[in-house]
């Protein structure tokens, strides 16, 4: 078997936590991509502009960061965590069953930002909980954990559609002007850059004649399950009021470890069995705090420098994922490649699938190649396939095989960075929340600048843009090993999670 059996063991005492933590993980996906196909259907359902519809995606995107942030408040009570998700993987399945009775473009932003809320508490959560679990051996399960969110973002497409409209789906006199280049607009249209349509003039009034409703109730149906799983993961851990199933060996002392000390003194089903195991918990309470005591503010200038370089190259390297997938599309169908609207299409498709195939690759990689390893050859890569690209701009075979090497490169940097970070920085859980919303930012941010440099400096821009921040992140990996190795680390600090190797990721 590629794992041992230390491995195995430690997967399944903590086998439900980890399933209903990959199965929320994939609520998280299929919220996140279904906007982009369905929003020419929306457009239609609330009777608005391209300009107006389009900012549905930065309130989604906006609340999406607070969401992150808040999230990683609630790190110091495992209860409280789960009773988020719950609400959170619901709110996701509500969302998508209101959707279609929303008329006005506010409303729906409204609603988005909602999901949005849910979506960012998701995504802190999740990655902040399967690291304390797994701790040294957490990698594998980050890259299965970010294979969940990419299935889900290649599943909430193919549910939709079906239902689009072939035609604009508002009828009106100028609908026939209109109707040939439905295509081409939905694959024009880029979140956060609501400029790149301003010449496209859509019919704000007439009859509404849409079926997208039916895949929001569908999508709606399929997440259902989550919540469910989450519930039954509080109940079995006894959390639910007035019920007092007993937990048995489902709670570990792992799990016990991400409840804060004053909690695990007062609950008598939570004492520890052996003094060993009461300093276990209470080492681990300490490491909890790490963020609000004197200790944190009195650590070496490395620690928050770690903090910063990491999250500086998630920025940029989910900025370069953001960028590619928003442009590519406008990139190919404009001068010197030219391609047809339709094939120019399978291109963001292809670059995301390529990204989920690179997830599902990296989870036996992951167990026998260190973060630190698989950060290297990802990076390397990114800058590699950038290059090639710009180097072979003319060539159209260049451009698929180029776009299919990066979605594999770019897939794993996420899981890799915070399994790496967080082992530097043994465990402490600090670094989650700040990697988490850093790269959100950078999605977001980057792509905002990337396109006003494309609307200026033609669409060469797009790939000078690419290979100088992929240059950039992989000079700031440098520098982060050489913060590695000047690092202090203390030994007592490095509690290994139960039945894990303890010198597999020492360096």
């Amino acid at each position: 078997m590629w794992w041992d059996e230390n491995l195995l063991t430690l997967f399944r005492r903590n086998l439900q936590p980890t399933i209903t933590y990959w199965s929320v993980f994939f609520s998280f996906g299929l919220c996140i991509a279904f906007l982009g196909p369905t929003l020419l259907d929306l457009r239609c359902q609330t009777h608005s502009s391209l300009q107006d519809i389009t900012w549905v995606f930065f309130s989604q995107q906006f609340c999406l960061l607070v969401g992150s942030t808040v999230g990683g408040t609630f790190k110091k009570s495992l209860k409280l965590c789960l009773f988020i998700l719950l609400v959170s993987s619901l709110t996701i399945s509500l969302v998508f069953s209101i959707i279609p009775f929303c008329h006005h473009v506010g409303v729906l932003a409204l609603v988005m930002a909602v999901a949005g809320l849910a979506m960012g508490n998701i995504d802190t959560i999740s990655n902040m909980q399967l690291v304390k679990i797994y701790q040294q051996d957490s990698a594998v399960f980050l890259q299965v954990l970010h294979f969940f969110v990419g299935f889900g973002a290649l599943l909430s497409p193919l549910i939709a559609d079906p239902f689009l409209s072939d035609t604009n789906c508002i009828q009106s006199n100028a609908t026939l002007n209109t109707s040939r280049n439905l295509e081409h607009i939905r694959n024009s249209l880029v979140p956060h850059h609501p400029g790149n349509v301003s010449h496209y003039v859509l019919p704000l009034h007439g009859e509404v004649l849409t079926n997208v409703s039916y895949a929001f109730w569908i999508m709606a149906a399929i997440n259902l399950p989550v919540p469910i799983a989450v519930f039954l993961l509080i109940y079995m851990k006894g959390m639910v009021p007035g019920c007092h199933h007993r937990k048995g060996s489902l709670l570990s002392a792992d799990e016990l470890a991400m409840e804060t000390p004053k909690e695990t003194e007062i609950s008598d089903e939570k004492q520890p069995e052996t003094q060993e195991e009461h300093k276990h918990i209470e080492g681990h309470g300490v490491q909890l705090l790490c963020c609000q005591n004197k200790k944190f503010w009195n650590s070496p200038y490395t620690f928050f420098a770690i903090h910063v370089c990491s999250a500086a190259i998630l920025f940029m390297t989910d900025g370069i994922v953001g960028e590619f997938s928003g442009f590519i599309y406008s990139y190919a169908v404009e001068e010197p490649l030219s391609l047809a609207h339709k094939t120019a299409g399978y291109l963001p498709s292809l670059f995301w699938a390529c990204i989920t195939l690179g997830r599902l690759i990296s989870i036996p990689v992951s167990y026998k190649v260190p973060p630190r390893s698989m950060l290297f050859i990802n990076l390397v890569g990114v800058t590699a396939t950038l290059l090639l690209l710009l180097l072979s701009r003319n060539s159209v075979p260049g451009l698929f095989v180029g776009t299919s090497f990066l979605g594999l490169f770019l897939s794993s940097v996420f899981p890799s960075m915070l399994a790496y970070t967080e082992n530097m920085l043994n465990y402490k859980g600090c670094a989650t929340t700040i990697l988490v919303t850093s790269a959100g930012m950078g999605e977001m941010i980057l792509q905002i600048l990337v396109g006003m440099a494309i609307q200026t400096q033609g669409s060469y821009s797009f790939l000078v843009c690419g290979v100088s921040v992929s240059i950039l992140a992989l000079s700031l990996f440098v520098v982060l090993l050489v913060l590695d190795s000047l690092h202090p680390r203390s030994l007592e600090d490095k509690t290994p999670a139960p039945g894990s190797d303890p010198h597999r990721y020492q360096q």
